[in-house]
């Protein structure tokens, strides 16, 4: 794996990116340390970028409780998209669902019938905007036969969209042994769903919904705070505490943040509240490259040139900390050096910014030209740097 600074273009130097070219220079401020919480876990990110703002302890395991709905609804959401549900779609209410998701279960519940049958619309809306571990159960049964048979299928799932951790052993997020999540993974699931399902998402703003004549709430206490809030879950287990995945739009600026280890519902809602508010002022957006323009270049051996420009697919920007900007560095990072030939479009490596020891945005690079085999002679002198120096790995 090879390493390199960014190559510093004109545009960085007249003050535009304005990080005092620094970029490379060690830095050993965390990232966390730019913000403090009572969160045992916490990761927040831009929801545009992707760009990482804050992050504690992000890839400790931890129960889902009720945040494994997300992944509940997400099964549910890919299933309407492709065709395979409908939301006038009949779904059982069974002895089990009834009994261990309805109201003589002491869980969240939408008062569900036993033996009864409900369309999908509602009982998304119950899951949702109720948190009803009975909708969750009949969703689970009539889709897979059993709630382990769904569960399965949730953990496939989070495997297909990118989450490498996660796993899953039922619909309602009821603690089991083997069930767990992380808050990264949270974060990428809740902005997944508001990236690929946006005719659906509008569900987690939803302020309450009524069935069979009861009216609940929606259990996210930041819907009520008048801070852009529009999802998504909280959750509680004895064994990890109070915890949230939030996001809130405001300013032309989207964020998810999840947070897991709050003592209190207290708690939870003011620090999830308050990281989201940091993270609306304490960033701005700044530009980096263009589409299409060169980042940097990576080594070639064997090439009729030396090295090969690197370019992104699109448009490159980070969130720049106001006030703690001498924080940062970005490297390129590949495998290499390249063996020649080299084609334009090739994937070679990334780009990567950090915000003190937090790996903040990863850009994919490609290769932004074709690197033909060299001649002979630029052949034997790369080979000769290899016999010496030990260039090729």
């Amino acid at each position: 794996m090879r390493e390199s600074a960014i190559f510093m273009k004109p545009f960085w130097i007249s003050g535009l990116f304005g990080l005092g070219l620094a970029l490379a220079a060690p830095c050993v401020v965390a990232a966390q340390e730019l913000f403090e919480t009572k969160a045992g876990q916490a990761f927040m990110v831009d929801g545009e970028t992707g760009t990482v703002l804050f992050s504690k302890d992000p890839d400790k395991p931890i129960p889902p409780a009720s945040l494994a709905k997300l992944m509940t609804m997400e099964v549910v959401f890919n299933a309407l998209k492709g065709g395979r549900l409908k939301f006038d779609d009949a779904f059982y209410i069974s002895e089990n669902a009834w009994k261990n998701g309805g109201a003589n279960s002491g869980g969240s519940t939408m008062f569900a019938v036993p033996k009864s049958s409900i369309q999908l619309g509602d009982l998304i809306q119950g899951v949702i905007v109720q948190s009803a571990n009975d909708a969750c159960i009949a969703i689970a049964e009539g889709i897979a036969g059993s709630e382990a048979g769904f569960a399965t299928l949730m953990t496939e799932r989070a495997r297909e969209i990118g989450l490498t951790t996660s796993e899953f052993r039922n619909a309602t997020g009821l603690p089991a042994d083997g069930q767990i999540v992380t808050v990264r993974e949270l974060v990428k699931l809740g902005r997944h769903i508001w990236q690929s399902y946006p005719e659906y998402y509008g569900y987690y703003a939803q302020p309450e919904f009524t069935w069979n004549k009861i009216t609940q709430k929606n259990r996210n206490p930041l819907l009520r705070m008048d801070i852009g809030a529009d999802g998504m879950k909280t959750g509680f287990t004895d064994a990890s505490g109070y915890a949230i995945v939030g996001a809130v739009a405001r300013q032309s600026r989207r964020l998810f943040v999840a947070m897991s280890g709050l003592a209190s519902e207290k708690e939870r809602a003011e620090e999830a509240r308050k990281l989201l508010d940091w993270g609306m002022r304490a960033f701005e957006r700044r530009p980096l490259f263009q589409a299409g323009a060169t980042v940097g270049e990576a080594q070639v051996y064997g090439g009729a040139k030396s090295g090969v420009a690197l370019a992104a697919n699109g448009p490159i920007a980070v969130f720049v900390p106001i006030t703690n900007q001498d924080r940062l560095k970005a490297r390129i990072v590949y495998d290499g050096p390249l063996e020649a030939p080299v084609a334009k479009g090739q994937p070679v490596g990334a780009l990567k910014i950090w915000i003190g020891e937090t790996l903040s945005a990863e850009t994919p690079l490609f290769a932004a030209e074709d690197v033909a085999v060299g001649p002979i002679y630029r052949r034997a002198l790369d080979g000769l740097r290899e016999l010496l120096t030990g260039w090729l790995r």
